[in-house]
């Protein structure tokens, strides 16, 4: 089964749920959008299930997210694949490290589901440097690694990393919660360009080669997230907005590993 390339733009549907969840996913189908991601975690699989009935599947790049603590990696698959009524996804991602668990079982259990034809990839979430190595120590084949990443948080070790291994660093939160759409820089740049400041941030990543994922529920922002291939951002401006970083996370939970350097 061939792996599909990774759209650069994804939707997000963190807190999506019931029949806005379904009918946001149809809006941003229409509109263009074909990576949707979802996670076990986030309770509206059967609502993206129902969003993508009908749609040409071959088109669609479907990615969902397992926490080791909620269970087998492959009964969690299972589930995820009868929620949303598909035969495999495209991508299937450990959602966040967890060292309590054996990290070799349950990354054989993935080239297990893998080779069943159930996903055509895995990767990780939230993983730093160490974790990766952890995985690459186990001669796994790491897809991607979806992370906080944005201005305020410029993760560029973390991004020459994944390059220099061929992980694909995926952004998520790429608005820094919405705190970047009111930072001076990022507005005087929009307003240089005539451009929202969403536009703004989404095309640093997109000028950047990486992808991400962007929750949106209006029309109006599904629309302007994918309008980023008309305009383009100066060197100048890169340099500004990469300066902006303060190594600020927006998303921390109690559960989180980022102070891991390796064993």
């Amino acid at each position: 089964m061939t792996m599909k390339k990774m759209p650069p733009i994804g939707l997000g549907t963190w807190n999506l749920r019931g029949d806005e969840c379904t009918k946001t996913i149809q809006i941003a189908l229409d509109l263009g959008y074909r990576h949707i991601d979802t996670a076990f975690n986030y309770d509206n699989q059967v609502y993206v299930g129902k969003a993508v009935q009908g749609f040409d599947r071959e088109k669609l790049f479907i990615t969902s997210k397992v926490m080791l603590d909620q269970g087998d990696v492959e009964e969690i698959c299972g589930t995820c694949l009868k929620e949303l009524k598909l035969d495999f996804l495209d991508l299937y991602l450990i959602h966040w490290p967890d060292r309590s668990k054996p990290l070799d079982v349950v990354l054989e259990k993935m080239e297990k589901l893998k080779k069943q034809g159930k996903i055509k990839a895995y990767g990780v979430s939230n993983f730093t440097i160490a974790h990766l190595q952890d995985c690459l120590d186990l001669k796994a084949h790491i897809f991607c690694n979806q992370v906080e990443f944005h201005p305020y948080l410029y993760q560029k070790e973390l991004l020459d990393f994944c390059k220099k291994h061929s992980i694909e660093l995926v952004a998520y939160r790429p608005l820094g919660k919405g705190a970047l759409l009111n930072d001076p820089i990022v507005c005087q740049i929009a307003k240089d360009k005539e451009r929202t400041a969403s536009q703004i941030l989404l095309r640093f990543l997109f000028q950047k080669q990486i992808p991400f994922v962007v929750k949106a529920s209006s029309e109006n922002h599904l629309k302007d997230n994918l309008s980023l291939d008309d305009f383009s951002l100066t060197k100048e401006e890169i340099i500004a907005l990469e300066s902006l970083n303060k190594n600020k996370r927006f998303c921390s939970q109690s559960w989180s590993d980022f102070d891991y350097r390796g064993l």
